[in-house]
């Protein structure tokens, strides 16, 4: 076998591990960066909630102080 047969397989076989073993970091990031998206996205979700709890609390306390007004004219 000739020398440049040797070094031409040698390159293949290289650039073969190169691009699996960048195919591999690549997929494990991605996962990683979907964790983080996913984590994110649940804190948005939970934000809503709250805020949605937060009006519904402030109509409940304008009710009451409109009834406690009300209790309050009938003295």
């Amino acid at each position: 076998m000739s020398t440049e047969i040797i070094v031409a397989v040698l390159s293949l076989v290289g650039t073969f591990l190169g691009t699996f073993s960048g195919i591999k970091l690549m997929s494990y990031r991605i996962e990683q960066l979907e964790k983080k998206v996913e984590k994110h996205n649940n804190l948005v979700e939970r934000t809503y909630h709250l805020e949605e709890r937060a009006e519904l609390v402030d109509e409940k306390i304008k009710v009451a102080n409109h009834r406690i007004d009300d209790l309050e004219r009938r003295e």
